[in-house]
């Protein structure tokens, strides 16, 4: 795509994410039955018959959460070579990577590095060879047992400063970038810190130095944590708790300071941007005035950075993540075979979708647009953004009567719970 003044942009900052989570979407066993793993059912062309939809929404860019072969949720990883049999095999992947490569949607997979399945054949040897063994300096100890990712035993956490566990997961990024995919999410990639990364994806990027990497950072300095890793962006979470907290609490003060925040990182990289994924509750359903979600689905498409929509929100969809086993469901449900099936409810939630994603479609200068907040009140707000010679004004209304917003040279009416460009 092209920027203004006839300069090509980077890819990535064209790119309008949807994040799917494979596992769930397609309605998948919660655990591997045959632990050989000698069965293989072929769910990912349920996946692929989505891909139309990716394109009808405006988005150019799927994520997708684990893929490889797994105990359970994908995030317990036994073989990153080998697509988990509860989704398909090497055939239906590459018809997935294919179908995303003739529609020009982009492909990110989900590297679950920091931590392996406690099966895995990596801590089965490091557990034989013990922690002094060759074998053992692969897996982080405590006290002489593996180190369990925050507390979960099950998920060993590989040393990611031992050389020869440097080497496997660079081999494992450059094997699927191989295959076709365009870049890698790093799940907890916080944990490890950013030091770690560093000579990896130097590695990486010198075999292919056009892919995309974004790590999941969920506190800290994410500037920071850009510049001593290496990757191109981090997970903005500073922004997602903004955005939900400021309309429930109908205090833009909150959202006013969180986006100074994001200017800032702003002219550092360009920020993953987000109101929903597969571990948070539903963004339909952490807003307490339902009324509000076209406030936040405006603010994730029109300010800077490179948005990502979890698959489902478009619809409107509604879940709540809570603690247990079964946390998770509610938020990662199945989806119908084909986008023909969804029910009719969340009509007009996607069509808002595609009306914001066509606007920013005009505006490829949003992704690094400059922000400034030209008027605030707790329950108003006006953003101006600016760049490439060119200006936007987005106008927020959270309260319960029309306003009067101040967009541009004079100023217009607008409705209560609502948003307005000027």
């Amino acid at each position: 795509m092209w920027g203004g003044k006839g300069v090509r942009m980077p890819w990535a900052d064209t790119v309008i994410w949807w994040h799917c989570y494979p596992l769930r979407f397609v309605d998948a066993e919660r655990e591997r039955i045959d632990t050989l793993g000698d069965r293989v059912e072929h769910r990912l062309p349920r996946l692929t018959a989505w891909l139309d939809y990716v394109i009808e929404l405006g988005t150019n860019g799927l994520i997708l959460a684990p893929v490889f072969d797994s105990r359970t949720h994908g995030y317990d990883t036994l073989d990153h070579f080998r697509i988990d049999p509860r989704l398909g095999d090497d055939g239906d992947i590459d018809a997935l990577i294919a179908g995303a490569r003739a529609r020009g949607i982009r492909l990110l997979f989900d590297g679950v590095f920091n931590h392996v399945s406690e099966d895995h054949e990596i801590v089965r040897r490091a557990l034989a060879g013990g922690p002094h063994s060759p074998d053992g300096q692969w897996i982080r100890w405590v006290d002489g047992y593996p180190r369990g990712f925050e507390g979960n035993l099950d998920l060993v956490e590989l040393d990611l400063t031992h050389p020869p566990v440097q080497d496997y997961v660079v081999e494992v990024m450059t094997h699927w970038l191989g295959r076709g995919i365009d870049g890698w999410r790093l799940d907890a990639a916080y944990a490890a810190g950013p030091d770690v990364w560093r000579p990896l994806l130097g590695r990486v990027r010198a075999a292919y130095p056009d892919c995309w990497i974004v790590a999941e950072v969920i506190h800290g300095d994410y500037a920071d944590f850009v510049e001593r890793s290496g990757v191109d962006s981090v997970t903005q979470y500073e922004l997602w708790k903004a955005i939900w907290s400021s309309l429930n609490e109908r205090n833009f003060f909150e959202l006013a300071h969180a986006l100074g925040r994001h200017a800032e990182f702003g002219a550092h990289f360009r920020p993953l941007t987000f109101i929903g994924n597969h571990d948070v509750t539903r963004i339909a359903t952490k807003l307490l005035e339902p009324r509000h979600l076209p406030l936040a689905t405006a603010l994730l498409l029109m300010l800077p950075g490179v948005p990502s929509i979890y698959a489902g929100d478009e619809q409107g969809f509604t879940g709540e993540k809570t603690d247990g086993s079964a946390g998770d469901d509610a938020v990662r449900p199945p989806f119908p075979e084909s986008p023909d099936r969804l029910l009719p409810f969340g009509r007009d939630v996607f069509a808002r979708h595609q009306d914001l994603i066509g606007r920013r479609r005009l505006h490829p200068w949003l992704v690094a647009a400059q922000i400034e907040v030209t008027h605030l009140t707790n329950a108003t707000m006006v953003v101006e953004l600016r760049g490439d010679g060119q200006r936007i004004a987005l106008g927020l209304n959270a309260s319960d009567t029309p306003t009067q917003l101040p967009l541009g040279a004079g100023s217009v009416r607008v409705a209560e719970h609502s948003w307005a460009i000027g």
